[in-house]
């Protein structure tokens, strides 16, 4: 078996093949465990309504839609006036409850900043010199120092984000001088394709 596959058309055959199934199945699995997340939401619902109870199945996909649902209708009361005085409200009362409110200020406020429309957070990919000067890896801008930070650094600094390879999820926040860092033409997706495939799948340029 290994002299079959160490050499010929066979190789290249079962490679090809995996090239196919491994990206298939990653995807479909990550989609699978999407969906199940959100198709739990259902059984928030008292036992009376759940469709166990008056239909005798499981509806797959009746929670995702259920969740989808919520969150529009989340959206839609929460952009007129009664709606945004009780998130206000709400906001309010979690913001005075310890632990809680650094906890949720936290979060609320990273994202706000990602899904705001006119913020800069990842939305630029940028070449940066790290771990040290000579190494060169990609970065995402997610800002400007502020705070007591701006009192002890040069000017012009800004705020990057280092992801790890190949889980982008885990990485560093550094600040660098914006004259050490280069803009690159590229989009934020090119760049987490280029970060998560080891720099085996090269980018093209954003056109």
């Amino acid at each position: 078996m290994k002299k079959l596959f160490s050499s010929g058309p066979l190789k290249k055959y079962f490679i090809t093949g995996l090239l196919i199934w491994i990206p298939l199945i990653i995807t479909l699995w990550v989609l699978k465990v999407i969906f199940d997340t959100l198709d739990a939401s259902l059984l928030l619902l008292p036992v009376s309504f759940q469709t166990e109870s008056w239909l005798g199945v499981h509806i797959p996909g009746l929670g995702a839609l259920l969740t989808v649902a919520i969150v529009l209708a989340t959206g839609i009361f929460a952009t007129n006036f009664f709606g945004a005085q009780l998130v206000e409200l709400w906001h309010d009362v979690l913001n005075r409850i310890p632990v809680v409110n650094s906890i949720y200020s936290s979060v609320k406020q990273i994202s706000d900043t990602l899904f705001s429309s006119s913020g800069q957070a990842f939305r630029k990919a940028l070449l940066v010199q790290w771990p040290h000067e000579g190494m060169w890896t990609i970065a995402f801008l997610t800002g400007t120092p502020g705070g007591d930070v701006t009192n002890h650094l040069p000017p012009d600094c800004l705020s990057v984000y280092v992801p790890t390879t190949p889980n982008p999820t885990g990485g560093y926040f550094v600040i660098v001088k914006r004259s050490q860092v280069i803009e690159l033409d590229m989009t934020v997706d090119q760049a987490l394709k280029y970060i998560i495939s080891m720099g085996v799948v090269p980018p093209l340029s954003k056109q």
